[in-house]
């Protein structure tokens, strides 16, 4: 009944109710009653005991910053598939972007590349310090 009457019918795709079905038959489920349940595999997605608020933030604070494909029910290769899918797709972007015909002046596809992807490379910002700004600007939960 959630997976179809989903919040604010933003899923319209018939797939991805089918989807959203299938993943939530782990969390409504006879079995997630007991307090022993776990969701996922390594037990590290599970539901807290009752308490007062804070103890739920605290919960919160303790789970993963980026999540495993585990908590949506996926093999831990999922994670991998979709960085060599974003890898294949830059690829495919850089060499969309070399010209058709031969260069002249001695100039071969690979020196165009490496320009390319320098160009690239000066025009993203620099990395942050995440523990430089987690100090300086901790997370709230207020």
């Amino acid at each position: 009944m959630v997976a179809e009457a989903n919040y604010g019918g933003r899923v319209t795709d018939d797939k991805d109710r089918r989807l959203i079905a299938v993943i939530l038959k782990d969390f409504y489920h006879p079995k997630a009653l007991n307090d022993e349940y776990k969701y996922s595999p390594s037990g590290v997605y599970y539901c807290p005991d009752d308490g007062p608020f804070e103890s739920y933030m605290d919960f919160i604070k303790e789970l993963p910053m980026n999540e495993k494909p585990e908590v949506f029910g996926m093999h831990d290769n999922a994670q991998i598939s979709a960085a060599i899918n974003d890898s294949q797709r830059q690829c495919d972007l850089i060499l969309g972007l070399l010209p058709r015909i031969a260069a002249s002046g001695g100039v071969s596809t690979e020196d165009i590349i490496k320009v390319k992807c320098s160009e690239m490379l000066e025009k993203l910002p620099r990395e942050f310090d995440i523990e430089a700004v987690s100090k300086k600007l901790p997370i709230r939960y207020d």
